[in-house]
């Protein structure tokens, strides 16, 4: 299928780019640099993974989609397992963005997991744990690559 297609190029790509990636706030983003840069082909292995990353989604959307039209979501507990893989997808993809350590990465970060504080009454203590700290820094990005790169293998 198109989606395990995807999956493989994903989970070969993110191998080949986590072999130079550093998760530390003060190298993070000079590693990302070096795979463009200095690393044979890690451009094409980054944009791969970056753009395989969207057409996951593509395949994923279409595949929810087809599930709609055929009424799959009748089969309630199979339909919730679908729900529940979505958003780990969706958490996994998010982790990926924040991995670069831009400022569109932090910002995304600190923004997005913030949001998490609307819950009442362990939002905030929930967004602290997410964090490793009081703000968003190193253990956060340390906690992101952990969790982008284990999540695809279950």
């Amino acid at each position: 299928s198109l989606l395990g297609i995807c999956l493989i190029l994903q989970i070969l790509t993110g191998l080949f780019l986590a072999m130079h990636y550093t998760s530390d706030t003060m190298t993070a983003f000079s590693s990302v640099t070096h795979i463009c840069r200095d690393v044979n082909y890690g451009w094409i292995i980054r944009y791969m993974h970056a753009n395989g990353a969207s057409m996951f989604f593509i395949c994923l959307f279409m595949h929810i989609g087809r599930g709609l039209y055929y009424g799959s979501y009748t089969f309630l507990e199979t339909w919730n397992i679908g729900v529940i893989l979505l958003l780990a997808t969706m958490a996994t993809a998010f982790m990926g963005y924040v991995l670069p350590w831009g400022q569109m990465s932090f910002w995304g970060a600190t923004v997005i997991t913030n949001l998490l504080s609307a819950i009442p009454y362990i939002g905030t203590n929930l967004v602290e744990w997410i964090w490793g700290g009081f703000s968003v820094d190193k253990a956060t990005l340390t906690r992101f690559f952990a969790f982008h790169f284990i999540l695809p293998f279950i």
